[in-house]
């Protein structure tokens, strides 16, 4: 039994099999001594001008794995243990008062203003939740949302349609929704779609926001200059030549522990928007900051009448109708390339919404899901014990069937493996994990067990005159045929329902195509091991 043990952990495909499944197990938990024994709480998202916004706090990028997220650990000393510790530390602080909140990522110091002070709690703009157990991200129907399919009223170009989709996601960040997914999709005729997908949002706040087209608009000293789109902007700089880092500011410490970074890009407007801004700055004064010179009111930008950024005008501006002006802007972070990549984002997002403004398209809201997060935690219970039991019966039924332990064992172990992978595979990409996807699972692992059940019976029941090896041979030839029938066969769901099946089709895909590369030659290698030892 020694040397069979060792044949089989001395086999490549073996040794490739148990490489890939702690690969997918350290994906999955993150096996990095940073977080094996971390306190805190997570920062789930962080509202766009808050206070906690305004102190170089952010929230998590869309590809942040969960256990790599922001935590915060103290508050003015405190340890923070938990959400209730969260917001008991800010129970005595009242307006005008200074909160240092530390996390994992650094410090910051946070102003209390009064629109931070509610009747009840504290209101910095920070959304927190307990430390998550896995870098597994639940979809919609397990977290709870909204998820909306919206159509264009009429057919609109693939460049249309990706600005359709930052304006939505800009629009959408404005009004402080976190967790977003903004995807286009096509049905099987070829309709064009876009899927949205909202955690913790209600269906009547989503409905507001989308049904509306949307406004763009800068206004001087509360005069509007020009509004978004090619009715006032005609044109926005993209190309290195002319946006970026301003070369004549640069990068640099502006506070210990705060860089920051200056980026700029330029715009043409139309005559009349260039002569409405003449108009309104050429009575204004001109203020110093340092070396520079600047107007004394502000280019303030809005959409759907919410003010989104506050730019300052150069004082070379005032009075003159000019088309071609320069926008300038700055990001900031802990570190110089944290506010590089920030300055860069907050260019591009200035860009976009002066792009837009408002929707290129009208757009009609085909369908609206709304699932609760109580519900959904529901969901994944019972899918949960779905899952328990359909492998316990599966390893019952085996057993029975072949009555001997060193086939089921070695086939059960492998079924668990392949469910691994992909969970791994999800974790690793940030894949979403809603009912779709859980089915996809369900496939994959059945399809699994039918292929490992073809490769014993094929095996122990093959031609007798041929030799174990090419009865190997021979079942690894049907696994291969039934793998690609069945790749074919999802195909189509991908685009099935506007894109909703995708996470199906998808991870089905991925699970038998990880089973079939990976884990069942591996499990051939073990049962020709285990079976020649027998027949010696």
């Amino acid at each position: 039994m020694t040397s069979r043990i060792k044949k089989i952990f001395l086999n490549w495909r073996v040794l490739l099999l148990l490489f890939v499944v702690i690969m997918a197990l350290t994906s999955i938990f993150t096996m990095s001594p940073n977080n094996w024994f971390a306190e805190g709480i997570n920062i789930e998202s962080v509202e766009l001008n808050s206070s906690a916004a305004i102190a170089g706090m952010a929230s998590p990028t869309s590809g942040t794995h969960p256990l790599n997220q922001e935590r915060i650990q103290e508050i003015n000393g405190e340890d923070i243990i938990s959400i209730d510790d969260f917001y008991d530390s800010l129970e005595f602080v009242q307006t005008g008062d200074t909160v240092t909140i530390k996390t994992d990522f650094g410090s910051y110091v946070l102003l209390v203003t009064e629109e931070d002070v509610t009747s009840e709690v504290i209101d910095f703009g920070i959304e927190v939740g307990e430390i998550p157990n896995s870098n597994l991200k639940k979809g919609l129907d397990l977290e709870g949302g909204t998820r909306v399919l919206l159509q264009p009223t009429e057919t609109i170009d693939s460049e249309t349609l990706d600005l359709t989709i930052s304006n939505l996601y800009e629009r959408l960040n404005v009004y402080g929704l976190s967790d977003i997914s903004i995807s286009p999709a096509k049905d099987l005729a070829g309709e064009q779609y876009i899927v949205i997908e909202i955690a913790g949002a209600t269906e009547s706040e989503v409905r507001s926001l989308l049904e509306e087209q949307g406004k763009f608009e800068a206004k001087i000293a509360n005069e509007t200059v020009f509004f978004g789109g090619d009715k006032d902007i005609t044109y926005v700089c993209r190309s290195a030549d002319c946006s970026g880092i301003d070369p004549n500011a640069g990068c640099g410490l502006v506070s210990e522990g705060q860089h920051s970074c200056r980026f700029f890009f330029s715009i043409a407007l139309t005559s009349e928007a260039a002569q409405r801004q003449a108009d309104l700055t050429q009575d204004l004064e001109i203020e110093y900051e340092g070396t520079q010179e600047y107007l004394s009111e502000d280019l303030v930008l809005y959409l759907d009448d919410v003010e989104v950024d506050r730019l300052r005008i150069g004082a070379s501006l005032q009075g003159r109708a000019t088309t071609e002006i320069q926008i300038s802007g700055s990001g900031g972070g802990t570190t110089e390339a944290i506010a590089l990549e920030d300055t860069l984002n907050q260019m591009n997002r200035l860009q976009t919404i002066m792009i837009t403004g408002s929707l290129p398209v009208q757009l009609e809201i085909v369908k609206m899901d709304t699932v609760s997060a109580l519900l959904g935690e529901e969901f994944l219970q019972n899918l949960l014990i779905v899952a328990l039991v359909a492998i316990l019966a599966v390893f019952t039924v085996i057993t029975v069937r072949y009555r001997k332990l060193i086939v089921a064992l070695p086939m059960s172990l492998i079924m668990l493996s392949e469910i691994l992978m992909i969970l791994g595979f999800a974790a690793a990409v940030s894949w979403n994990l809603d009912l779709a996807a859980f089915a996809g699972i369900i496939i994959a692992a059945g399809t699994g067990v039918d292929h490992l059940i073809i490769i014993t019976d094929e095996t122990l029941r093959g031609e007798k005159a041929s030799s174990l090896k090419e009865r190997i041979k021979n079942a690894m030839f049907i696994v291969f045929g039934a793998y690609f029938t069945t790749t074919v066969g999802m195909l189509p769901l991908w685009f099935a329902g506007a894109g909703l099946l995708k996470g199906f089709a998808f991870t089905t895909i991925v699970g038998i195509t990880l089973g079939v590369f990976i884990a069942r030659p591996a499990y051939a290698a073990i049962i020709r091991i285990l079976l020649e030892e027998s027949e010696e």
